[in-house]
């Protein structure tokens, strides 16, 4: 199955506007790494930035994935990037 990467930013004052939503995403990541569908995901250290590599069938449905996540779908994430990845190693 396809792998992908996600590349996304994080809304200003990210530590206070994530609190509300931040037990929602962490268990829906945990839910989706189970699942395969999540490879590994996390921020950048200066909390600017998201980086992650999804497993999915193609681009339309990691989309979705991150498009149902509370982070994105509340602001936290503010826009995103999604290429498919060949690993080389």
């Amino acid at each position: 199955m396809p792998k992908y990467v996600l590349w996304g930013s994080y809304c200003d004052n990210v530590l206070e506007k994530r609190a509300p939503y931040r037990q929602a995403h962490l268990d829906r990541l945990t839910q989706l790494k189970a699942m395969g569908a999540v490879i590994t995901i996390g921020p950048t250290q200066d909390l600017t930035k998201v980086f992650g590599v999804y497993e999915a069938e193609d681009e339309a449905a990691v989309r979705q994935l991150i498009e149902e996540d509370p982070y994105w779908q509340n602001g936290i994430w503010t826009e995103y990037e999604v290429k498919e990845w060949i690993q080389a190693l």
